[in-house]
């Protein structure tokens, strides 16, 4: 049994490693091919911009040449394939519409959930690949049936997060090379391999938004969402007005444009039938119990009706306890403590201890 759970040799066994042009996918991709793996890298040409900044990039015109560089200095196959339309309709859509719907989108999900984990994985298959590998940090555990997900040895580089998408068969064909490490080795892995893109800075905030603001994105693509409408407070009070709710997310202070009030202000909640933005004072954003709806079960074969475990509705925070109520496709997490800046659009994902049972997409 080899190294990615397949009973052959290495050099018997196929992997496509999606490659980015960052250190992370870089590193996985050698380190399969110097375990003896037949490698090949493919990086997804998802836009074309040729004004991004280095440090927001990913699938870019410089990281594909970045990791063409690795490819052939490591002497493995290397393909381009262009997805542009697919990023587009899967991804850059699905933003912009969240926002003009008042909500806040997670675009790295729908990455993952989309041309990643669905066209690619499709086309690693069509390759007659064993697996498809990618640099993510996060643990796969299991056969080659009913694998199960974990967070990271490297708590503060987890991604299990954004992969709570991925569903169960995509599940048993993917690999994480890099969950059993820090990211600190993997930097001290790039420069034993010395990588061109051992120094690379990680990719920062939205990859395809490339001005000051993802404002300027939406207005581009959709400047019909930019109806000026009103500003309450809780009690209806008219507080004011605003340039279209595409500009505002919950648990927003800065850059309302209301002031002269005792307590900050933060966007409370977002009505895209009146067309109004609600404000209230911070403790107005604590809440306890998230709706969501379109589960994907990652657990077991047996999707419980109620559950003791913990969950997260941010990337960046920690699991925290509470208790799981499910019904059919939608259901409830209620926390035991309040948390705040919870919207719509987003996703609460649940955990039993490191393991990512799954998770939902936030409806209120």
């Amino acid at each position: 049994m080899n190294s990615l759970g397949f009973d052959k040799s290495e050099k018997d066994t196929k992997v496509v490693v999606a490659m980015s042009g960052g250190v992370d996918s870089s590193v996985a991709a050698v380190m399969l091919k110097k375990q003896g793996y037949e490698v090949i890298g493919i990086t997804l040409k998802l836009y074309n911009n040729t004004n991004v900044s280095k440090n927001k990039s990913c699938c870019a015109g410089i990281d594909i040449q970045d990791a063409k560089n690795v490819a052939i200095k490591n002497d493995f196959q290397h393909k381009v394939l262009d997805y542009q339309d697919k990023f587009f309709d899967g991804v850059i859509n699905n933003f912009v519409d969240s926002y003009s719907n008042g909500e806040t989108p997670l675009p790295c999900v729908k990455c993952n959930q989309t041309v990643k984990f669905s066209d690619l994985l499709n086309e690693a298959k069509k390759m007659g690949a064993d697996a498809l590998a990618t640099g993510h940090y996060a643990i796969r555990k299991g056969a080659l049936n009913n694998a199960s997900l974990h967070k990271a040895k490297d708590f503060s580089k987890d991604q299990s997060f954004f992969l709570f998408a991925t569903l169960q068969d995509q599940l048993n064909y993917v690999r994480f090379p890099l969950g059993n490490y820090k990211k600190s080795e993997i930097r001290e892995f790039a420069k034993e391999y010395q990588l061109s893109v051992s120094d690379k800075p990680d990719s920062q905030d939205i990859c395809f938004v490339t001005s000051d603001s993802y404002r300027d994105l939406i207005n581009n693509l959709n400047p019909s969402v930019n109806k000026k409408g009103i500003i309450y407070d809780l009690d209806n009070n008219i507080l004011g007005t605003h340039d279209g709710i595409s500009n505002y997310t919950i648990g927003q202070r800065k850059g309302i444009g209301i002031g002269g009030f005792k307590e900050a202000l933060y966007v409370i909640d977002i009505n895209k039938d009146q067309n109004s933005i609600i404000l209230g004072t911070k403790k107005k954003l604590k809440k306890n119990v998230i709706n969501f709806k379109n589960i994907n079960w990652l657990g077991g074969n047996i999707l419980p009706q109620k559950l003791d475990c913990s969950a997260k509705i941010r990337s960046t925070q920690e699991d925290l306890p509470g208790i799981l109520d499910i019904n059919d496709d939608s259901g409830t997490f209620t926390f035991n403590n309040e948390l705040d800046k919870t919207s719509p659009g987003q996703a609460c994902v649940f955990y039993k201890n490191d393991q990512l049972l799954g998770g939902g997409w936030i409806t209120a």
